[in-house]
């Protein structure tokens, strides 16, 4: 079915308020990434870009973009000169990306420090039986903002080492980030970090050297109760990495749902659950380098906040439609990508800077010099 004119209208009219939020030297890093190496059917960066919103943004196909995009008078490509152009523009997406994402490091005002969540999703193309694309993410829980991304295949396993570290960063990461190496990249860049505890990736061990019975530790536990032990990590290169496990004991209700999940897991990848890992259900256990003035409690409460990663997630497959790749080519499989997580960081950034009170969705003392002449 054909776009009506009014349709189109409204669909560009609010052009002007985006280019507000695209950063700088966006058009020039078109020719120079090699996106817009001829005008043939596109005559600018800005026809350029308008035309791949209407396919990442819209999630029009290419032949229906090619449509719109010639009835709005932007540009006049078909839907085979539409491909190509995204396959050239993977450069170009990919540096958008990151420039939107930008370093906002903004902390969170109790600490004073810079409280992330690190996770990654997988992306399959159609027809796929595994995973073919790894999207490794990194959120800013004060302002719920993107501040590190890296697009990998299958082979890209999920890593703390990956993310780039400030002093003074808090990371927080789920069991499969709870590893010796990730542990010594967070610390050894005078960061902190808390990671659920993985008791098989991440060994502890008590002020003597010896390794730390978790189970027998934690099995003094009431319900609801919050307790720590001092608890070391044993770095690559020799040392010793001090740390606490902070314990608390699940509810009933709580252990039952997490059996569940675990019995869920261990059916649909055939093995069988341990003893030991039917126990374990019974409590929350997390590890962090934080020092004492860090109550266990205040720890755990954190932690609750590393499930923002997870929403983010959500909303990039189900809004963004970042799910399922309608690509097979590898090339524009990476552009396809890259082009869906540049939408998804403009529209968090858009909605960052709109204001609740505002009618026109964004602050007048930040965009009026980008709107003069308009």
């Amino acid at each position: 079915m054909k776009p009506s004119s009014a349709e189109i209208v409204e669909e560009f009219e609010n052009w002007a308020v985006l280019r507000h939020f695209l950063p700088d030297g966006w058009e020039e890093q078109a020719r120079v990434s090699g996106a817009l190496k001829r005008a043939r059917g596109v005559s600018t960066a800005e026809a350029l870009l308008r035309t791949l919103l209407i396919h990442l943004a819209n999630g029009c196909s290419l032949a229906e973009t090619s449509v719109r995009a010639r009835r709005a008078g932007i540009c006049t490509m078909s839907s085979v000169a539409l491909f190509k152009r995204l396959r050239a523009a993977e450069g170009w997406l990919r540096w958008l990306a990151q420039s939107v994402r930008g370093s906002n490091l903004n902390s969170v005002k109790e600490l004073g420090r810079r409280l992330r969540a690190v996770d990654a999703t997988t992306v399959s193309e159609p027809g796929s039986t595994g995973t073919d694309w790894r999207i490794h993410y990194s959120v800013n829980l004060s302002d719920l903002q993107c501040d590190f991304f890296e697009l990998t295949d299958v082979k890209g396993g999920e890593t703390l080492r990956r993310v780039p570290i400030k002093r003074h960063d808090i990371l927080m990461g789920d069991r499969i980030y709870a590893t010796p190496p990730g542990v010594a990249h967070v610390m050894d860049a005078q960061g902190d970090l808390i990671v659920r505890v993985n008791r098989q990736s991440l060994p502890l061990f008590d002020g003597t050297g010896n390794r730390l019975e978790i189970l027998k530790v934690v099995r003094e536990l009431k319900s609801g109760q919050v307790r720590e032990w001092s608890a070391a990590v044993h770095h690559p290169k020799g040392h010793w990495l001090r740390g606490r496990l902070i314990a608390v004991r699940r509810s009933i209700a709580a252990t039952r749902l997490q059996r569940k999940r675990l019995m869920r897991r261990a059916s649909r990848r055939q093995y069988k659950l341990s003893k030991e890992s039917l126990e374990a259900a019974k409590y929350f256990m997390v590890w962090t380098s934080l020092p004492d003035s860090f109550s266990g409690s205040t720890v755990l409460e954190f932690y609750r906040l590393r499930w923002q990663i997870e929403l983010v997630f959500k909303r990039m497959k189900s809004i963004m439609g970042l799910g399922h790749l309608p690509k097979a080519d590898p090339i524009s499989c990476r552009a396809w990508l890259h082009g869906k997580v540049f939408v998804a960081l403009l529209v968090e950034r858009m909605i960052g800077a709109a204001n609740s009170i505002s009618p026109w969705g964004y602050q007048l003392d930040t965009a009026s010099k980008s709107m003069e002449g308009i």
